[in-house]
């Protein structure tokens, strides 16, 4: 299998974890906004409750819920991969723009889960799928343009990419951990 079908696979897999997570998150936020005291089928402990992230101000940043926004943005990412992984030609130009849009969107997710776990005292676990999600499309992304990139070159060539991704992920865990279980 080539390396670039690989790349779209996992960012496909990446973008298809994100589109669920988003819809379901979606889904119990209307239930939240009917009724505010039923219970979720994410709330699984006071530390993973959707109900106390998804009731903050900072799940309706820009004024509607986030999960419509990672929403669209997973549903884009998707097609994207999509097209990719059938063969199509994507244009250099969009693949910066939709690796910007990824990389934003992870930037979003990094201050989400920071607010989540800091602020709010809350995880939604739907939230941590998302991120997940990201870290795979992001990852297939570096590797996907670094042909057209010198920095990204080097950095890809050395297997650093895998190792920041790995970091990041540890890190949020680790902070995660740290503050509610230890």
């Amino acid at each position: 299998m080539k390396k670039a079908k690989r790349l779209y696979i996992m960012m496909t897999i990446g973008s298809a974890v994100g589109v669920i997570a988003a819809f379901w998150q979606t889904l119990d936020k209307l239930a939240l906004l009917k009724n505010p005291a039923q219970p979720l089928s994410c709330n699984l402990s006071s530390v993973f409750s959707c109900s106390n992230v998804l009731n903050s101000h900072q799940a309706s940043v820009f004024g509607f819920p986030n999960s419509i926004m990672c929403l669209a943005l997973f549903l884009i990412l998707l097609t994207v991969a999509v097209v990719g992984l059938t063969g199509g030609v994507i244009s250099k130009s969009m693949r910066f723009a939709t690796q910007f849009l990824s990389l934003f969107t992870l930037g979003f997710a990094f201050w989400f889960l920071f607010e989540s776990t800091y602020r709010i005292h809350a995880i939604c676990i739907f939230c941590l799928f998302c991120f997940a999600g990201l870290l795979l499309v992001n990852a297939s992304w570096l590797r996907i343009n670094s042909a057209d990139a010198k920095w990204m070159k080097r950095l890809t060539a050395r297997g650093l990419d895998w190792f920041i991704w790995v970091l990041a992920a540890v890190v949020v865990s680790a902070a995660i951990a740290f503050k509610f279980y230890v």
